[in-house]
């Protein structure tokens, strides 16, 4: 099982849609694949039209009063699954906070999970925060949208200083591009330049297009609205590469 976190110190930046679609391009592919809507804001839970509620809340589930695979629902899609979020994952930094080593609560939540997925996706409310340092702890991989403006290439900054700082060497961070209209010099710009500093940026970047906004509207990844477009290309390269490189780890 490999955990992927989909995870930005900025919000706005494309993590919910990425995490949505390539797990459904996971699923598709015959991977037993899980999405855990991590953000109480729910986008991942309203993408696959299953209500954000986590009977017990929070508390019960951090405590272990709830076992993780009680919590999960199906979704219309084959091998796709769903932890739903809950408007209580809002104080999930206090919840935490009152448990013994509280960065390896979600690690130790997961673990029981790894006969049943090949892949779990955490769509990851933004900021940096004790619910942050858990993520970083129980992920294989944190994926990270980056738009291509100033200060999207700041908070990749504090990204890779905070995890140098945090001694997190399993951890391996894969950043890409996301929201790009190649349209604008300065994201062209941004793209050519930062691609030279970071070698290790993804080389697919994700357009910012009308179609992935269209997801609000239709309730579901992509794939299960369109058959071809530009975005699909762009998701089915990234997830391409991702792979790839987990193959490595």
């Amino acid at each position: 099982m490999k955990i992927i976190a989909l995870y930005n110190i900025k919000g706005g930046v494309g993590k919910t849609a990425t995490a949505v679609n390539l797990a459904y391009l996971a699923a598709q592919s015959g991977y037993r694949t899980l999405v855990w809507d991590l953000d109480p804001q729910g986008a991942s839970s309203y993408y696959f039209r299953v209500k954000p509620k986590v009977k017990g809340g929070s508390k019960e589930l951090i405590a272990g009063e709830r076992e993780l695979d009680n919590l999960i629902k199906a979704t219309d899609f084959e091998n796709l699954d769903l932890l739903p979020a809950d408007f209580s994952f809002r104080n999930l930094d206090l919840v935490l906070d009152a448990r013994k080593k509280p960065t390896q609560r979600l690690k130790k939540l997961l673990q029981p999970l790894s006969d049943s997925y090949d892949f779990i996706f955490l769509d990851c409310p933004p900021n940096i925060s004790l619910l942050s340092e858990a993520i970083f702890e129980s992920s294989d991989v944190l994926l990270s949208p980056i738009i291509p403006t100033t200060l999207s290439l700041r908070t990749l900054e504090q990204l890779k200083k905070f995890i140098k700082e945090s001694k997190l060497k399993d951890l391996q961070l894969i950043p890409f591009f996301s929201m790009a209209d190649r349209r604008k010099n300065m994201h062209k710009e941004i793209m050519e330049t930062l691609s030279e500093k970071h070698p290790d940026m993804l080389q697919t970047a994700i357009p910012y297009a009308s179609d992935i906004e269209r997801m609000g509207l239709e309730r579901m990844p992509l794939g299960g609205y369109t058959n071809k477009s530009r975005s699909t290309e762009a998701y089915q390269a990234l997830w391409q590469e991702i792979l790839d490189i987990i193959k490595l780890l």
